[in-house]
């Protein structure tokens, strides 16, 4: 579990690839003191397991679905990422709950400067629409976003002066490739009520004053 608050970025040293999947040596711009194998580390927003690591580099790999559903397939040697370790219980959580499972890509298709920050504005596939709402949370290559504005297949956000310096953010523009995850609660909640939605095919809801009961509570997916 991740916060979305980046640690560093880190420089990508290496791409094995093997067939669809890839291999991926990485060398943080911190030092990740403690670091050990096996360990969870979020890279550009996608949840990768530690394999093998030296004093400043670490060796992670990618299978061809985390390949195909992200952007990691378009990495070369010299690219950045922006990197974010487990979060540990007790510290704070200051983004929002990130899982590290991509769910889509997302496309920058402007990119316009308000004050001091910028207002990015991003389109996704609408299928995820109804996960997106103003004022929610995102995470955008890793990174927790508030969601200024929104509709079925975009959003807007307002990146901070600091977030932009510290992530590899400064280097968006129109037609960029980011990985998307929208927020972990919101899933949760759409799942459970997806029977009583209206979309097609779906179980139209309760009429008034019908109350509970075990075949609305089955239907539902609560048992």
């Amino acid at each position: 579990m991740f916060t979305g608050i980046i640690q560093c970025e880190g420089d990508v040293v290496s791409v094995r690839r093997e067939g669809t999947e890839r291999r991926f040596r990485i060398r943080p711009h911190e030092p990740f003191d403690g670091l050990t194998d096996g360990e969870s580390i979020a890279v550009s927003g996608v949840c990768l397991s530690v394999e093998a690591h030296e004093q400043d580099c670490f060796t992670a790999y990618a299978s061809g679905e985390t390949v195909a559903r992200t952007t990691l397939g378009e990495l070369a040697p010299g690219g950045r990422v922006n990197l974010e370790r487990a979060l540990a219980l007790g510290e704070r959580l200051g983004g929002h709950i990130v899982s590290g499972h991509v769910d889509c890509v997302a496309v920058v298709k402007g990119v316009e400067r308000r004050g001091e920050s910028l207002c990015c504005r991003l389109d996704f596939p609408a299928a995820y629409g109804r996960e997106v709402i103003p004022k929610g949370s995102v995470a955008l290559d890793g990174i927790s976003l508030t969601i200024n504005a929104c509709g079925a297949n975009f959003l807007e956000v307002n990146v901070i002066p600091d977030t932009r310096r510290r992530t590899t953010m400064r280097a968006w523009r129109p037609g960029s490739r980011v990985n998307m995850e929208t927020d972990l609660v919101g899933k949760y909640v759409a799942h459970m009520l997806g029977p009583w939605s209206r979309r097609e095919g779906a179980a139209a809801p309760p009429a008034r004053g019908g109350g509970l009961s075990l075949a609305s509570l089955r239907e539902a997916g609560f048992l």
